[in-house]
């Protein structure tokens, strides 16, 4: 069952989209060898996956759970 639409959709794929990008550079880009990679990398990674993956899927548990639905209905 689809709950996210239109606006909700593009917006969680270019946000999540950005987040991963910026963990993704700062973990594997800027970090310098030898250097450990910061945990804030790894987090801006794994949120940012969340809306990427809602984004994608058009499906969203908290919606469900809250009975709303941002999809038109046909």
């Amino acid at each position: 069952m689809k709950n996210v639409g239109g606006i909700d959709r593009i917006l969680r794929i270019v946000v999540g989209a950005a987040l991963v990008g910026f963990g993704a550079y700062g973990a594997f880009v800027a970090t310098p060898a030898g250097v450990p990679v910061a945990t804030t990398n790894w987090i801006l990674m794994a949120v940012g996956a969340v809306p990427l993956f809602t984004g994608l899927m058009n499906f969203c548990l908290a919606y469900t759970l809250f009975g709303i639905n941002t999809c038109k209905s046909k």
